[in-house]
């Protein structure tokens, strides 16, 4: 992964394209072996067979040269020609591979009636068994949208290397039946639907969400591209807490709760401060009053509130946290909030030290930000800067103490009725809970997004608006996610040209579903896709000012580990 330029990316695409000549002259090469090796094959056997005819002889003259006589006849100039021998032995040879790709063809339509086992032995342990990856087969993936562009090359990729498959659709017709492999276990349900997703995530491990709303109907776009994730995120979710409390343990999906306002009593120990940056000659120069409160209200919210007049002011909720005994935040990648209010952005803060001499501690701080309404704000713990920037970065096994601050500055007016007036310094927060998201090595949830590009004009706000959605549910669910953004996509071979992984919706080039298939199965076990979002499409020379992060991958050697290199330079918790 480099910093693209037009010197860089000439260089890198004559790079990629020799790489694709060589592979395919060296299948030409392997090939023409091959033919060879039958033609030889042939010959041998041409041998055996003469040598038994030779010991038959001695047993039945007669009918040895009656033999000879008929064969003599039946041979032609074809026969004895170099050409015509090469003819027929590719022929044999075209024939013999046409029946061993019968064998290895997963799809219904060419199936006996009960060949289960023998397709299991087939793609798990048979010839196909190269692509095999470790884990695979200890692996249930559910595929949405398993009949999509992208979904149908996904399901027979998990299935070449030993994943055990689940699809998840709308109707069980007989033309969808026959578009999926035999032993891909179809469950019949609806993401819009809550109900029918249960049996969907039962026994899955990773979720590959692949479907796509059919029309630019903002009802259909909001079911299948924002509802369906927010569905999918929440079945899977109980259904691994389900698992833990089966285990008598936690869940490694589940997040720790670090506290939920649900009763006047779950605001104990939470405490008011208010500060001024400046001096305290200057800000009583400038003291026009703050205050603040924290109640619990007759309709069942907690309600941190008030207003800070005075320059340089703030306020600020703050409580010493209290872990259950065995846990501790290290084991956490960040905080996850579920609050409500009047859209106005905070400061959180994380004290971290010893927690018997708090003088020794360090101040940590993120800003976030929040909505008109109800929303949840992630906020992962490398997003914390220290508030002295000699310190070391946080640690968050050291972590004692949490602080929620509110200051006028840096506030923005949020949407609302035209012409309403917004005082940018006062503040309503209705908190919920705050929980530590859990940490882990892989993605549990690959979603494939889009960039926009390829959408009709006058229906891309629309579809962007729900894929937006839908993907921001997904950061906020606690699951480890990988979000794909491909460029159009193409109806065409992958592995033909370099990819370029980026973010920051710079991209302008297409990519092939095949390509986008195959880096949704590699994001499963790859740490370095864990949490990320990006935009891929094949490789391209970007204007100048535009140069995007890249990387020249030569995709069609499965050895080729491509995405790890790729991704490794690229934010998390996009």
């Amino acid at each position: 992964m480099i910093r693209g330029s037009p010197t860089v990316n000439s260089t890198a695409t004559s790079t990629s394209l020799s790489h694709s000549t060589h592979f395919k002259f060296s299948s030409h090469r392997k090939f023409i072996a091959l033919s060879s090796t039958k033609s030889k094959t042939n010959c041998k056997t041409w041998k055996s067979i003469s040598v038994r005819a030779s010991s038959n002889e001695k047993d039945n003259e007669t009918e040895y040269n009656e033999a000879s006589r008929t064969q003599k006849q039946s041979l032609s100039l074809e026969d004895v020609n170099p050409v015509g021998l090469g003819r027929k032995s590719r022929q044999i040879f075209d024939e013999v591979w046409r029946k061993f790709s019968g064998l290895g063809q997963i799809s219904r339509t060419t199936r006996a009636d009960d060949k289960e086992a023998f397709d299991a032995l087939l793609i798990r342990e048979g010839p196909m068994c190269e692509f095999a990856i470790p884990g695979a087969q200890n692996t249930t993936v559910l595929v949405v949208g398993g009949t999509s562009r992208i979904g149908r090359i996904v399901v027979r990729k998990l299935m070449l290397r030993g994943y055990t498959v689940k699809a998840l659709v709308r109707k069980a017709d007989q033309e969808v039946i026959d578009s999926l492999p035999r032993l891909v276990e179809i469950v019949i349900g609806d993401v819009g639907d809550p109900s029918t997703l249960k049996a969907a995530v039962e026994g899955c491990n990773k979720i590959i969400y692949c479907a796509t709303a059919r029309s630019a109907i903002t009802g259909d776009l909001f079911r299948v591209d924002h509802q369906g994730v927010s569905n999918l995120t929440k079945a899977f979710q109980d259904y691994n807490n389900k698992l833990a409390q089966l285990r008598a343990g936690k869940s490694s999906k589940s997040k720790l709760l670090l506290a939920k306002f649900k009763s006047p009593n779950s605001l104990n120990g939470w405490e008011i401060r208010k500060g001024t940056y400046f001096q305290d000659a200057v800000a009583s120069k400038y003291d026009a009053g703050m205050d603040a409160k924290f109640e619990f209200t007759e309709t069942g919210d907690a309600v941190f509130s008030g207003y800070v007049f005075t320059r340089g002011g703030y306020v600020e909720l703050s409580k010493k946290l209290s872990l259950p005994l065995g846990y501790t935040l290290d084991r956490y990648e960040g905080l996850v909030l579920s609050v409500g209010g009047n859209g106005r952005s905070y400061v959180l803060i994380l004290e971290a030290g010893p927690s018997a001499d708090t003088t020794q501690s360090k101040f940590y701080f993120a800003r976030i930000s929040t909505k008109v309404g109800y929303c949840r704000v992630r906020v992962p713990f490398s997003s914390f800067r220290p508030v002295k920037p000699d310190d070391p970065l946080l640690d968050p096994f050291l972590v004692h103490t949490l602080t929620l601050r509110f200051e006028p500055r840096r506030q923005r007016p949020v949407e609302g009725p035209a012409g309403t007036k917004q005082d940018l310094r006062s503040f309503k927060l209705i908190l919920e809970y705050i929980k530590a998201l859990p940490t882990g090595q892989e993605t549990d949830f690959v979603l494939v997004s889009c960039t926009g590009l390829g959408v009709e004009p006058n229906r891309r706000e629309q579809v962007l608006k729900a894929k937006r959605a839908g993907e921001d549910l997904l950061r906020r669910s606690g699951l480890g996610y990988t979000i794909i953004r491909p460029g159009p996509l193409k109806e065409e071979p992958g592995g033909q040209c370099a990819l370029i992984f980026d973010q920051g919706n710079r991209i302008s080039q297409s990519i092939s579903c095949a390509d986008v298939a195959d880096i949704c199965v590699k994001a499963l076990h790859d740490s370095t896709a864990r949490n990320k979002s990006f935009d891929v499409c094949y490789e391209y020379v970007a204007e100048q000012g535009r140069e995007l992060y890249e990387l020249v991958a030569h995709l069609p050697d499965k050895a080729n580990n491509y995405l790890t290199p790729a991704l490794s330079v690229l934010e998390k918790n996009t």
